[in-house]
């Protein structure tokens, strides 16, 4: 197989296994909590100690695949995710499982930006498009996929499996890297910098860990708050450093580009209403109409069909209208999609519900695929590094502010209607404050200029072309006048 398809392939299989490794617990914590004599609530550590990891160690990654090889550092990150994974499945207490949830945090914290990276430095802009289109699947997949997954391993095997399911894919990941991707590594690597990576860790753990316990009742309110303005804080602190530092882990003077600009605030924004998606949809399907977790995994399964569906499409869509437009617009049809679930009650029939949430998410795959492709396009490659760490931590804390804002506003209409008991009602809410918070990301795209990204889309080439044929359409038509006019003066 050609190596610039080979290479996405890859990488995607990586990171649906990390994304999809983030979300499979979830439906298989009551079994976990059993076997290991705990309580489910006490072994969210697992999920928010993942998290924590996650925000802690992905500023690390630029530096790191620069200083040693992306290829490398790529292959180690699924080898100690794989670690990890082991570590999940032999765990015998809360402090074991919780250890190794923070190594599988470590590698998918590699993983993600370092992925990237790789795919940035060995596949060429014009294939770009298609390239992301492809890594861009598992992050819609994995976590739709996830919970009905880890439901019926649990149910029909043993909770085990689904930390063990990672090796045979981990294995077969590290062989195909090590073959066929490039040791590139960067000629003059910066200067580690390490206090900046402390506060900016420090930062990004309240902000991302506050706001993933908000609204879940795990932690009383003023301490969520106090992690969120500690994280801050921190962040802030760490601003007032880069501005002094060659080498900061977390390049904000890259946002002076217009295209990475609109794809970490635009993309934040649309991210964080989609992201409240898997949140909100299976508890919706299991408490508000009854369906068991498996059942309601097959019907939301159908925003991954329409993920895959778009595919082998969006270079052409893309390529004909160009980032600008296509974002703009496609922002808000998805957002439309997004609010129609909230017009989804127990009579509404499934069928209807499948054929919303498979165009749904052809439209968001479309979008996801844009946002990731054109915020690398002016990007010059001394820069892939941190542009890279930039984007994965946007899209971190964008998918935990989602699930805070979906879970506030269900937690918000109950308390509003005096309710004490979640019902089907009490989502709807939920899905149209989401879906206005992404649509009005439609505004960022709209910022940028007309020919953002045409050399990544094609859309230039297209361009050049139509001049050319009009220019040779005018000469054509001039000639033809003047001839009109020497045959009328002839007559």
């Amino acid at each position: 197989m050609n190596k610039q398809r080979l290479i996405p392939l890859i990488v995607a299989t990586a990171l649906f296994m990390e994304n999809m490794d983030s979300t499979v617990i979830a439906t298989s914590l009551p079994a976990i909590a059993a076997d290991i004599g705990t309580s489910p609530l006490t072994l969210k550590l697992a999920i928010t100690s993942y998290l924590l990891s996650l925000a802690v160690f992905i500023p690390a990654s630029g530096w790191t695949a620069d200083r040693f090889g992306a290829r490398i550092v790529f292959a180690l990150a699924v080898a100690v995710f794989m670690v990890g994974s082991i570590g999940c499945a032999l765990s015998g207490s809360v402090p074991d499982f919780v250890f190794a949830r923070i190594l599988q945090g470590m590698g998918g914290a590699m993983m993600t930006p370092v992925g990237r990276l790789v795919l940035l430095r060995s596949v060429d802009k014009s294939a770009l498009v298609n390239a992301m289109a492809w890594v861009t699947v598992p992050a819609l997949i994995g976590p739709v996929i996830g919970p009905p997954l880890g439901g019926f391993i649990t149910t029909y095997f043993s909770w085990h499996w689904i930390f063990l399911i990672n090796i045979p894919i981990g294995l077969v990941g590290i062989a195909l890297a090590l073959k066929y991707i490039d040791p590139i590594t960067s000629e003059d690597p910066e200067r580690f910098d390490l206090y900046g990576l402390v506060l900016a860790g420090i930062g990004l753990a309240g902000i991302a860990f506050g706001l993933s316990v908000a609204g879940l009742n795990l932690l009383p309110w003023p301490v969520v708050a106090a992690l969120v303005a500690i994280g801050s804080v921190s962040m802030t602190l760490y601003v007032r450093h880069a501005r002094h530092t060659g080498s900061p882990v977390l390049d904000f003077s890259l946002l002076r580009l217009s295209t990475l600009r609109a794809s970490i605030i635009g993309g934040f924004m649309f991210r964080l209403g989609i992201g409240a998606l898997p949140f909100l949809l299976p508890l919706l399907m299991q408490i508000g109409f009854g369906l068991s977790p498996f059942q309601s995994g097959l019907v939301t399964f159908g925003s991954a069909a329409g993920a895959m569906g778009m595919k082998t499409l969006a270079a052409r869509i893309i390529r004909t209208f160009g980032f600008r437009y296509m974002m703009t617009i496609n922002a808000v049809v998805s957002s439309v999609f997004l609010a129609a679930c909230a017009l989804f009650t127990p009579a509404t029939p499934l069928l209807l519900i499948l054929i919303i949430l498979v165009v749904g998410g052809f439209f968001r795959s479309l979008q996801f695929t844009s946002i990731n492709t054109v915020a690398y396009a002016e990007v010059e490659p001394p820069q892939m590094s941190r542009a890279t760490t930039l984007v994965s931590v946007n899209q971190q804390l964008a998918v935990s502010a989602g699930v805070a804002v979906g879970a506030f506003t269900v937690e918000s209409t109950l308390w509003l209607r005096h309710g004490t008991e979640l019902n089907a009602a009490a989502f709807a809410p939920a899905f149209l404050v989401v879906s206005l918070i992404s649509a009005a990301s439609a505004w960022f795209f709209w910022q940028m200029p007309d020919d953002a990204g045409h050399e990544i889309s094609g859309r230039k080439a297209i361009a050049i072309s139509s001049r050319k044929g009009a220019a040779k359409a005018a000469i054509t038509a001039g000639s033809e006048t003047t001839e009109d006019a020497r045959d009328q003066r002839l007559g």
